[in-house]
């Protein structure tokens, strides 16, 4: 479903079978697209009504031919804006990440397993409740790192959900996390005061334009859950201004994990460890 605000939105509904929204859900992703709904045999997508134009539409269908082989039947409606958070929020339920990680909304009534650490998340639509396969991934990942005494830098936060685990997870080093849209850069600093997560900066940036000026402060550890296109522009910026920097990367299909390979050697990369789920994959990555 769409962001909270002041503005109206279209809905793409594309009629597929289950099985491909997460690939759909991917692709879209990487038009810019972030919210999405799915039903039994469609998916929904949602983007401001602003950015729907003729331009637009052409680049989806020129993509869907091209990664996918032929253009599925859709339609495009207009959608006024309402109360999309509280649609949202009524729907949201625990997430349990591992016997480690507990994902839960505030004031939910759910016992966590003895030693479990819980992560408060009140999404307000912000990418990385835990209901992507991606976020998972990247906790799941998180959870067998040393992240003590590591300057992390979190890339497009979200919700804020990684720095929170990053210092639940017993980093005690300060944070910089940050995202390119107003709503999410709000609800990470409202999520990280919840959790009581000390020390992580919260910032509105853009993850190309102000990425080399924030990498020569030097980090021990980049977060990157994006999707691939941004993946594919600062990674090669990462490597040349962060050449010591370990990433851990997700927002990658697994159709894409031949391109991202050639990516990682051009770079000098080399693979530490991927997992998978669903469609997607989460790599975490040091320079030779």
């Amino acid at each position: 479903m769409p962001q909270p605000g002041t503005h109206n939105f279209i809905e793409l509904t594309f009629q597929i079978d289950p099985d491909l929204h997460e690939l759909y859900i991917g692709l879209l992703a990487g038009e810019g697209i972030e919210s999405f709904q799915e039903e039994d045999h469609q998916l929904l997508a949602y983007l401001p009504e602003t950015e729907w134009t003729e331009e637009k539409e052409q680049s989806i269908r020129t993509m869907l031919e091209r990664r996918v082989g032929a253009l599925p039947v859709y339609t495009a409606t207009f959608i006024a804006d309402r109360n999309w958070n509280a649609e949202w929020e009524a729907t949201l339920q625990p997430i349990e990440i591992s016997d480690k990680l507990l994902i839960i909304q505030k004031s939910s009534d759910v016992t966590p397993k003895p030693g479990q650490i819980v992560i408060e998340i009140n999404p307000k639509m912000s990418f990385g409740t835990g209901y992507h396969a991606t976020t998972r991934l990247m906790l799941r990942q998180m959870e067998h790192l040393d992240l003590k005494d590591k300057k992390i830098m979190d890339i497009g936060t979200g919700t804020g959900v990684l720095a929170i685990a990053a210092r639940k997870l017993g980093n005690n080093r300060p944070i910089l996390a940050f995202d390119n849209n107003s709503w999410a850069a709000e609800n990470a600093v409202e999520n990280i005061a919840e959790n009581h997560a000390d020390e992580i900066k919260v910032a509105l940036l853009d993850a190309e334009e102000d990425l080399i000026v924030n990498l020569k402060e030097g980090y021990d550890l980049i977060l990157a859950n994006i999707n691939k296109n941004v993946i594919d522009r600062i990674l090669p910026v990462i490597s040349k201004y962060a050449p010591q920097a370990p990433v851990l990367l997700s927002g990658i299909l697994v159709y894409d994990e031949p391109w991202l390979k050639r990516l990682l050697k051009r770079l000098n990369y080399t693979v530490v460890q991927t997992i998978y789920e669903d469609e997607w994959l989460s790599s975490f990555i040091k320079p030779l």
